[in-house]
């Protein structure tokens, strides 16, 4: 059984989530339910998904890595139609997708770490 808590791509990604929550709490009140959410839901996909997967095999755990690899794929797209849209900045984009870049390495790594395990 693996103590996620302690892996450094499911901190990175609970932090994103956190700024994710912080950043979103601006867009316009007709977003709440369209972007805001599609946000907020893809971000925290990626801790939720290491944790349930973290209890599992090798093989579930594997699963459940790319799932939260594709919620990273997700939000990137959505941060990227944030700052089109104008609803952040440049300066934040590049910063989220500075994180999401950082954690999708991660979980890319991790991926490949467990394929090789079977």
């Amino acid at each position: 059984m693996r103590d996620i808590n302690k892996y450094e791509v499911f901190k990175k990604s609970h932090k994103l989530v956190l700024r994710i929550y912080e950043i979103t709490k601006n867009y316009p009140k007709d977003e709440i339910y369209g972007l805001v959410a599609q946000m907020r839901r893809a971000s925290y996909s990626i801790p939720m998904n290491l944790k349930e997967g973290g209890g599992g095999s090798e093989k579930e755990f594997l699963r459940y890595v790319k799932i939260a690899y594709g919620s990273c794929e997700e939000l990137l797209y959505q941060m990227m139609l944030s700052r089109d849209l104008k609803y952040i900045t440049v300066e934040e984009y590049e910063e989220l997708n500075k994180r999401d870049e950082e954690i999708r390495r991660m979980l890319y790594s991790l991926i490949e770490k467990t394929k090789n395990k079977d």
